[in-house]
């Protein structure tokens, strides 16, 4: 068997989470993808917690290592003429390109679209940002807490009593690669039937609105008593929109839950027979408020084990899971037999696991090779696979060029 995307050849400009995502995807399915880097201003990426070892090193990033598996890493410095020429040199290699820097910031180093088609015709650029390259907020610099605010997921997010919830971590940096990978093979095959390349313009709000677009319909985003400049979200918290009722009850040990949704009066009247209060009209009543259900529950689910009785009520038709946290996650039976962990040995992670994409083909493999260090392949790269002399590697690297 053969890996999927063999025969592409990437030129990765991007940095910390929204670019290296899609990449990274592209890199395990086989593509040859090379990670451009700078001494001069390293990637935030290998600046982010935790570490390996709890020394703060640009190598022993585990944010990174998740983000940048089966890639290779070079260092130019693009403030330098001469490392911006080698970067071209790159450019004409590659198939595609891909940068999630700041409007402009590609146009002024010298290495905008048009001078990439100059370089290689077919190129293919992808680019990702907050809020894409066009409009009123085309200029914007920002991370994924800005696309939260900007979609509506902030809004949209937490209890309806408080304010908007901004999301844990960067969803937009999660969610747009997935957009930017389809995009990249579509181009791809674009390329293929016509031989023409193309610059795809990807953000981050929009992906985000793609996968809500239902949650603006079914909350009432704008009630229809609510005048334009009185529109507030309504935030469900663990409430759905088409269920009776759904939550997170505690459940035996610190900090143990379990989820259950009831679609309907029978799955509440399911969980009474559960719970022994068939016969207790409080309890089953259609009447009941849906925080006095919510109350009933959670007094039956602190006693129990999460797991036990997410089997039982399973097995009655209840739809209930235990509630995982990262250590749950990690041992999970189903992920560890089914390989979504891979092991790989770095020089300063040492052994790990690393998760491996999340799929599988029955007739292609998938790879999950250990994360670069920084500046790595520098010879790899621009000796053994471009034809530069060494001599002049070196030179450009002492330099500064190369750094």
């Amino acid at each position: 068997m053969t890996l999927p995307l063999s025969d592409v050849k990437i030129a990765d400009f991007s940095w910390v989470g929204a670019g290296p995502r899609a990449t990274k995807d592209l890199a395990d399915f086989g593509a040859t993808t090379i990670k451009i880097e700078s001494r001069k201003r390293l990637d935030l990426g290998r600046l982010s917690p935790p570490f390996a070892g709890d020394k703060r090193d640009p190598d022993a990033s585990a944010f990174f290592a998740i983000t940048n598996t089966s890639k290779m890493s070079v260092t130019i410095n693009l403030s330098d003429a001469e490392g911006v020429a080698m970067a071209k040199k790159l450019i004409a290699w590659a198939d595609v390109v891909v940068e999630n820097f700041s409007a402009g910031f590609m146009d002024r180093v010298g290495l905008s679209y048009e001078v990439m088609q100059e370089i290689n015709p077919d190129i293919i650029l992808a680019s990702v940002s907050v809020a894409g390259r066009t409009g009123p907020l085309g200029k914007i610099r920002g991370y994924g807490n800005s696309a939260a605010a900007l979609s509506g997921l902030a809004a949209l997010s937490g209890w309806p009593d408080r304010d908007p919830h901004m999301p844990p971590f960067a969803y937009g940096d999660v969610v747009a690669p997935m957009f930017a990978t389809v995009a990249i093979l579509a181009a791809l095959e674009h390329r293929r039937q016509t031989g023409e390349g193309q610059h795809i313009d990807i953000s981050q709000v929009e992906p985000l609105i793609h996968t809500m677009a239902d949650q603006f319909a079914q909350e009432n985003f704008l009630s229809e008593e609510s005048k334009p400049d009185q529109a507030t979200a309504h935030k469900p918290g663990n409430n759905s929109a088409c269920h009776l009722l759904q939550g997170a009850y505690p459940c035996r040990g610190h900090n143990q839950f379990i989820a259950i949704t009831l679609r309907n009066e029978y799955d509440w009247h399911l969980l009474a027979q559960a719970m022994g209060l068939a016969n207790s009209n409080t309890a089953t009543s259609h009447h009941d408020s849906v925080e006095t259900k919510h109350e009933i529950i959670a007094n039956w689910t602190a006693t129990k084990d999460k797991h036990i009785l997410a089997n039982r009520l399973s097995q009655l038709g209840i739809a209930a899971e235990p509630v995982a946290d990262g250590r749950d996650v990690f041992t999970d039976p189903t992920l560890v037999l089914g390989g979504h962990y891979r092991q790989v040995q770095h020089s300063k992670l040492g052994q790990c696991e690393l998760p491996a994409p999340p799929l599988r083909f029955s007739h292609s493999e998938v790879r999950v090779d250990p994360p670069p260090n920084l500046g790595e392949h520098l010879y790899t790269v621009f000796v053994d696979m471009l034809g530069e002399r060494p001599d002049h590697i070196a030179n450009l690297v002492s330099q500064g060029a190369l750094a």
